[in-house]
């Protein structure tokens, strides 16, 4: 799994979390290629909350049933109660991070095509 997505457990909590570091170099940089594109765009975790809503409901939106997302500036996060059917959309997501960010040409051909369809933050 890359450095900048993570998939934890939390058996206290009963929750599963996506954790995206999108302050971590790859994501960083490709955040301010995102706002060259798209002044817009400025990528903290609020907008990559915003972008990857868009992203999920029209490409993956299973991965939306059930989760809870806590942006922040450094981070955006996601939460599921832990049950089979969840981990299994938690382990999606983190996929389809890592091939956003390790495709970083899909996001720049969204945001060049759709980004006014957006809600930023």
């Amino acid at each position: 799994m890359e450095s900048y997505v993570k998939l934890l457990k939390h058996r206290e909590s009963n929750t599963i979390v996506v954790s995206f570091k999108n302050e971590s170099d790859k994501p960083f940089r490709i955040g301010e290629k995102m706002n060259e594109i798209y002044p817009e765009a400025y990528m903290n975790g609020y907008n990559w909350n915003a972008f990857l809503n868009y992203y999920l409901k029209k490409h993956c939106p299973d991965t939306l049933i059930n989760m809870e997302r806590d942006p922040e500036a450094g981070s955006y996060a996601a939460y599921y109660i832990a049950t089979d059917e969840n981990e299994k959309r938690a382990e999606k997501l983190v996929s389809t991070i890592i091939n956003l960010i390790e495709n970083e040409s899909k996001i720049y051909e969204i945001l060049k095509n759709e980004a006014d369809s957006i809600e930023w933050d």
